[in-house]
């Protein structure tokens, strides 16, 4: 029988999911700070803590969101960013592809936007630069120097502000779409030049009345990617 602990962080772990439609309920600081340092005791090599974190709110998230919409609705300025790493395959195959169209189509289907409405899905990306209307918006940073190692470890920290988050009853949306647009947030957030975007985060109470936020994805199970060797082999 599992104990109240267990059961807890199961919960947390489980009840996370992307949330791409919030409430506009504040969000207090001492709850995002206490999230933060929950989230930084993510394991790192070496404890060199590679991650950074710029928290927006008020104006200053406004006025990013802004200049980024803005740049990604003129086709010439969205020509003109590109993302600074290769966060998706070059090439990609199967199972992955069938996994991603299978979610973007998804989530197209809940938001009745079908293949041919190349607008609609485009102000329905453009939503991320708006932190789909979190009062709090998360930019997190590495310094250039870091290697593949420090971006295992900032996924564990990432991961960590997740489910601190679930554990506080808020909710969250990790987002790469932010990384296409690297020098706008540099600029906004007078970023050194050492640091690099990793990607976005939108944090705040998610809104149960939006049909998007009924979208809950599908996980390969166990058998479908662990190996067992040994006492407990496969039989």
């Amino acid at each position: 029988m599992s104990s109240p602990a267990q059961q807890a962080v199961d919960a947390a772990i489980t009840s996370r999911r992307s949330i791409r439609a919030f409430l506009p309920t504040p969000v207090a600081r001492e709850d995002i700070a206490a999230i933060l340092e929950v989230a930084s005791r993510a394991p790192s090599g070496t404890n060199t803590q590679p991650w950074k974190a710029y928290v927006l709110t008020g104006s200053a998230r406004d006025a990013l969101c802004a200049s980024i919409t803005a740049a990604y609705r003129d086709p010439d300025l969205n020509r003109r960013h590109q993302e600074e790493y290769a966060y998706y395959p070059r090439e990609w195959k199967s199972p992955y592809i069938d996994r991603r169209r299978k979610v973007g189509w998804d989530l197209y289907s809940l938001l009745g936007l079908t293949r041919d409405n190349k607008e609609g899905m485009a102000a329905q990306h453009a939503r991320n630069f708006n932190f789909f209307d979190a009062p709090v918006g998360m930019i997190f940073t590495i310094d250039r120097i870091m290697e593949q190692g420090s971006w295992l470890d900032y996924g564990m920290f990432l991961q960590n502000v997740m489910i601190a988050a679930r554990a506080r009853g808020l909710d969250t949306c990790p987002q790469a779409a932010f990384t296409q647009f690297h020098s706008i947030i540099a600029q906004q957030l007078a970023l050194p030049d050492n640091e690099m975007v990793v990607c976005g985060m939108a944090l705040g109470v998610a809104d149960p009345s939006r049909i998007e936020n009924s979208l809950v994805t599908e996980r390969e199970p166990v058998a479908g990617f662990a190996t067992f060797i040994g006492e407990f082999a496969d039989r």
